[in-house]
């Protein structure tokens, strides 16, 4: 059995990924949230809720005892400090292996129009999550950066991955393709293994999403 701590448990695509986790594997899940009463409705042997902030290193730390993946679905203007928190915790508890969900655009990867909309539109949250993506690579973990299009809540797995270095296609993906890719990468760790991929449904390049 895999024990897998997901930090920002709450997240929409943290959340889908539980349930994918739940229905089809033995995986135990530790849930990392600032506020646990947000997941009291999960009611599974396998599930353990923590409270606790990403940037509590000491507090990561505990929460990393006996676990084999972090899944780290983390957000806000200190990603990058998160991100120092949880690469410093995970070399104190001896975990290796990282999941971490970025975003497009981080290394100035999306070409066209697309390219200069995502960057006029997402401004210095690129900025940061760039920091923050940087602060993981530089690390000795065996990492995966996950780096998805924009986001649908559409009820369908429907992905293609391009890795760092290419040019990123498409505009958007669903939120349940990528919580599969993580539960995917869990399965079998050395999948993409110190890799940065992008995440996004065939067929959808434009402009920018159809739905924005």
């Amino acid at each position: 059995m895999t024990r897998v701590l997901v930090l920002g448990a709450n997240g929409k695509i943290a959340r889908r990924a539980t349930q994918i986790y739940l229905d089809s594997t033995n995986d135990s899940l530790r849930l990392f949230l600032r506020r646990p009463e947000r997941l009291r409705d999960i009611d599974n042997k396998l599930v353990e809720v923590v409270g606790g902030d990403t940037t509590d290193t000491e507090k990561l730390v505990a929460s990393m005892k006996d676990v084999d993946v972090v899944y780290a679905n983390l957000a806000g203007g200190n990603i990058e400090d998160q991100a120092r928190s949880v690469v410093e915790a995970m070399h104190s508890a001896g975990v290796k292996r990282l999941i971490w969900i970025s975003t497009l655009g981080i290394y100035d990867e999306v070409p066209g129009k697309f390219g200069e909309w995502n960057n006029s539109t997402l401004g210095s949250y690129i900025t940061t999550y760039a920091a923050a993506a940087k602060v993981i690579e530089d690390s000795d973990l065996e990492y995966t950066i996950v780096r998805p299009a924009w986001l649908t809540d559409k009820d369908e797995v429907d992905y293609e991955t391009t890795q760092k270095g290419e040019a990123f296609k498409g505009t958007e993906v669903s939120r349940k393709s990528v919580a599969q890719l993580v539960v995917d990468i869990t399965q079998a760790p050395d999948k993409f293994n110190r890799e940065s991929i992008g995440v996004d449904k065939a067929g959808t390049d434009g402009d920018k999403p159809a739905w924005y």
